[in-house]
């Protein structure tokens, strides 16, 4: 019996890795935030939807909850952060680059257990998975300023 084609994106003998239950929040809080920033809908209506779709078991369900919740609360916070290292107004972003920015700002800005890298490379992540083509090289060039802002220490400390 021969053995099953490879593809060849793949290296020999290698599994795809597992996602870790943070990314699946970050990628539950991005759908979220997306169905939050077309269509208005309730934070509320939007999570209980989130929390019935596959795979959401997997995710960390209070990083969702944080980032979800944090997100739409702080908002224009968010924004005004965002304002700052962008180069449109943030409304006339994509509303995935704007949703995986609001995360990473979100991330950087308050969950200083995630170093500010992660929190990048997170977000980077997540736009390479849902944005446009480039998008993930704006997502980094934005947090990687909003960093130098919100994590000024850290960020100098690895300089």
């Amino acid at each position: 019996m021969a053995p099953a084609p490879r593809s060849p994106n793949k290296p020999a003998g290698k599994r795809p890795a597992q996602k870790s239950s943070r990314r699946r929040s970050r990628e539950f809080a991005l759908q979220g935030l997306y169905e939050w920033l077309i269509q208005g809908s309730d934070a509320g209506v939007i999570d209980a939807h989130m929390r019935e779709q596959d795979g959401f078991k997997q995710a960390d369900a209070k990083h969702f909850d944080a980032l979800l919740h944090g997100c739409v609360r702080e908002a224009v916070d968010l924004d005004a952060v965002l304002a700052r290292h962008v180069d449109r107004k943030t409304t006339e972003l994509s509303p995935i680059e704007h949703g995986v920015l609001m995360i990473g700002a979100y991330e950087l800005k308050h969950c200083i257990d995630i170093p500010y890298r992660v929190a990048i490379n997170e977000a980077v992540e997540l736009a390479k998975s849902f944005g446009g083509t480039d998008g993930h090289k704006y997502v980094n060039g934005v947090l990687d300023k909003a960093a130098a802002e919100l994590r000024a220490v850290e960020v100098q400390a690895r300089r």
